[in-house]
């Protein structure tokens, strides 16, 4: 089924919801973005294509600051504040999970407890700032108050699968940036990649609506 797209007013200004919808649904996977892309990103991508097929819609958050063309995303509060009026906007029958990348992993984090959501996932957690060896955001993954997982890339520059304590359940995408992406040498291809974090959401999700 094709990607339907709507738009959703909230305190902060029109966002879209880009929904790509299962046909016999047994959950549904709520998705924001990054502060330096878009819903477009790779891995946002490839779960909104290969999820519905596994019975599990996939809801894609774009955040007013990019439906209006700004470069520079706004502070956590608004950033909040778009996301709640996006899943209240979302009306669904089945067990949701909230989830996204990066800036958009941090936002599920904070607001998937008072979302009624099963489960988090955070793509590319920005645990630390590069350079910023004292600064840590991993208060926000241990407040989250639900069934959290991490899929991090080995080489990511805001903290490694290894910068996380063993109480975080983390995933490790073997060779692989922020991005995800790997380079050309890598053991996996970038398709690979792609496929690890589709295989790995599918069995995850589907675990916390078993």
């Amino acid at each position: 089924m094709a990607t339907s797209i709507r738009t959703i007013t909230t305190p902060v200004g029109d966002a879209r919801l880009h929904a790509d919808r299962a046909r016999r649904p047994v959950a549904a996977l709520v998705l924001g973005h990054g502060a330096g892309g878009g819903v477009e990103s790779a891995d946002l991508l490839a779960l909104s294509v290969a999820l519905p097929r596994q019975g599990i819609s996939v809801f894609r958050i774009e955040q007013p600051w990019r439906v209006a063309g700004r470069k520079v995303a706004p502070r956590p509060e608004a950033l909040d504040a778009a996301t709640i009026s996006c899943i209240n906007g979302i009306r669904v029958r089945t067990p949701l999970v909230v989830g996204g990348r990066s800036a958009g992993a941090r936002v599920a984090c904070r607001l998937a407890g008072a979302s009624g959501a099963v489960g988090c996932m955070a793509l590319a957690f920005p645990l630390q700032p590069p350079g910023k060896s004292g600064v840590t955001r991993l208060p926000e993954l241990q407040q989250v108050g639900v069934p959290t997982l991490v899929i991090q890339g080995q080489r990511d520059v805001f903290g490694g699968p290894d910068a996380f304590p063993a109480t975080v359940d983390v995933v490790e995408v073997p060779e692989a940036d922020h991005s995800f992406k790997v380079l050309r040498s890598a053991v996996l291809s970038q398709q690979d990649v792609l496929a690890l974090i589709v295989e790995t959401a599918v069995e995850w999700v589907t675990t916390r609506v078993a």
